[in-house]
């Protein structure tokens, strides 16, 4: 009855939104006005680079077939999906002749480093604390806490990035400017290594933590005052249950449901890269990555980082679905 009515049906639906999403990351870069073979050919030229007319067209022929744009879409549509299916994105058009799937290896794991981490902190840390200020509405530090939150969320990302850069890397010289990583270092498994890479991942991780934390605070702030007003919580109260194990066993555990699924988009989203975070701290991952992609209208770069998203976000979401049953148990699939 499971599989029937509900597996079946769910898997179905996670193949078609993964087919739709793709299918328009494929379409909405060549509606871009770049070219990116007539764009490769102009870069050469600016460089200096001289370029024999006769030979222009047998080149323009070349990096078209090359770049997987030759025929009409709907060709190039078909090949994509087939070049798909082997994890062959093709050739990054601004890097070239690297391909797609070595820049995004060389660059995930910074950002899956980075913004994994800071979302699971900022997710427990803002969960936890909120649930208690939630429960402990009149009390004065949960009011003071609530103030201080209300003043730092609303603040723009890129104001707060870089206040912290300014403060922490410029005034005090506490952490370095940019980059993941000394420049010059090998990378390896060594302690120095990993304690330079955390140097330099600590203020983008600070700063991802605690705008993170600010917003996870208030939604679990206002979910747990809702469940706090619920009849059974009063029983609870009445009944003489230590106070403690109503806050964490009754209140802040019904209150963290919605807030697992937000979890799963969030850490699915990870795959797209922190793209200010990693703009304003020259932090080497895929948001930096694709923005490079955006600005020189590389496709295929566009696409690969995309379609690795959708995929993510889609499988964490459907996960999320079949064992939320474990999170709550009221819920039943028949």
């Amino acid at each position: 009855m499971f599989v029937k009515r509900y597996l079946i049906p769910r898997l179905l639906q996670y193949f078609l939104v993964i087919f739709l999403g793709i299918t328009i990351v494929f379409f909405i870069p060549r509606f871009a006005p770049t070219n990116p073979v007539q764009r490769t050919i102009a870069e050469l030229r600016s460089r200096g680079t001289y370029l024999n007319p006769a030979d222009v067209e047998q080149m323009v022929e070349d990096l078209t077939r090359l770049y997987g744009l030759e025929g009409s879409w709907f060709d190039q549509y078909i090949d994509f999906w087939k070049r798909l299916f082997s994890g062959d994105f093709g050739i990054s058009f601004f890097q070239f002749p690297v391909p797609v799937i070595d820049l995004i290896k060389t660059a995930l794991p910074w950002t899956v480093g980075l913004l994994f981490v800071t979302t699971v902190l900022s997710w427990v840390i803002g969960n936890i604390i909120g649930g208690m200020a939630g429960y402990f509405n009149n009390k004065l530090w949960s009011r003071i806490l609530d103030g201080v939150v209300m003043f730092i969320r609303p603040m723009p990302y890129y104001i707060f990035a870089l206040g912290l850069l300014i403060l922490l890397s410029y005034v005090f010289r506490l952490f370095p400017i940019a980059g993941g990583a000394t420049i010059g270092r090998t990378p390896s498994f060594t302690l120095s290594y990993i304690l330079d890479v955390l140097r330099h991942a600590f203020l983008p991780a600070l700063s991802l933590v605690i705008l993170g934390a600010a917003s996870w605070f208030q939604a679990s702030k206002l979910i747990v005052q809702n469940v706090n007003a619920e009849d059974f919580v009063q029983y609870a109260q009445l009944g003489g249950i230590k106070e403690r194990k109503i806050m964490f066993k009754y209140v802040i555990r019904n209150a963290m449901l919605p807030q697992v699924t937000n979890l799963a988009l969030s850490l699915g989203q990870i795959l797209s890269g922190a793209l200010i975070t990693e703009i304003v701290f020259s932090y080497p991952g895929l948001g930096n990555l694709l923005f490079s992609a955006i600005s020189t209208g590389d496709y295929n770069l566009i696409m690969g980082i995309t379609a690795l998203s959708i995929v993510a976000i889609t499988t964490l979401v459907l996960i999320i679905d079949l064992i939320y049953p474990l999170f709550d148990p009221r819920i039943k699939y028949k």
